[in-house]
């Protein structure tokens, strides 16, 4: 049976990451922080083999210990927050609670997992980033750096790691209906700006969140924009 885990298992977007990979009979290992009722009722839902695993995304010494001894298939880096301000107002502690949640987690998982990947010449890395990072955004100086350096990451990972048969790709979604986004201003005049006329599903992205990860075995160093062509 092959396995998946996936970080920020519990929000809007995860939970169907969750769903999509359980659907294909993959063992989950649904990684949690402070959700654990919320994680649990997921994992009851699915019906599928899995376990909750608990780490702090900001804290490298939990991840190591919570996934040292863990061998996955996939690996999808989903777990961020956004903390938005105008840069000249942003708060330092708004900057780093960001950069640490949304990059710097995604470099120590990424380091214990692929560890692993490595010794077993295989594996698939999903990471989620979003179109800030392509295109910037009035308010998300941190969120937009976060995202943009996954990104970068992602292009010299599968240049480093290609060689071990691991692949490491990056989706970028743009407005995606989530609890991230139920409280942005202007809601109605943003979706004018999407040619296709409407906001982005969980599902949506969690669909191209499975098939890079498991079906596009040719594919790796790619960012693929799910925005509904709002950033091309």
């Amino acid at each position: 049976m092959q396995k998946v885990l996936i970080t920020g298992s519990t929000g809007s977007i995860g939970q169907e990451i969750v769903k999509q990979y359980a659907k294909h009979g993959y063992y989950i290992y649904l990684h949690y922080y402070s959700k654990k009722e919320k994680a649990q009722e997921l994992l009851e839902e699915i019906d599928n083999e899995g376990e909750l695993i608990y780490f702090d995304i900001k804290n490298k010494e939990s991840i190591k210990k919570a996934l040292e001894d863990i061998q996955v298939d996939v690996l999808v880096n989903n777990a961020g927050i956004i903390k938005d301000n105008l840069f000249f107002f942003m708060s330092d502690d708004e900057w780093e609670d960001v950069i640490n949640t949304n990059l710097n987690g995604v470099y120590y998982v990424t380091k214990v997992i692929s560890k692993n990947m490595m010794l077993h010449k295989k594996g698939s890395i999903v990471n989620i980033a979003s179109v800030s990072a392509i295109s910037g955004n009035i308010g998300q100086a941190n969120y937009s750096a976060s995202k943009g350096g996954i990104i970068s990451l992602t292009k010299t990972l599968s240049l480093e790691l290609g060689r071990y048969n691991i692949r490491i790709n990056t989706l970028a979604p743009g407005i995606i209906e989530s609890e991230m986004t139920e409280n942005i201003p202007n809601l109605k005049e943003l979706k004018k700006s999407i040619p296709l006329g409407r906001f982005g599903k969980p599902k949506e992205v969690a669909k191209c969140a499975f098939f890079i990860g498991s079906e596009a075995t040719y594919v790796s160093g790619e960012v693929i924009n799910i925005s509904g062509a709002m950033v091309r």
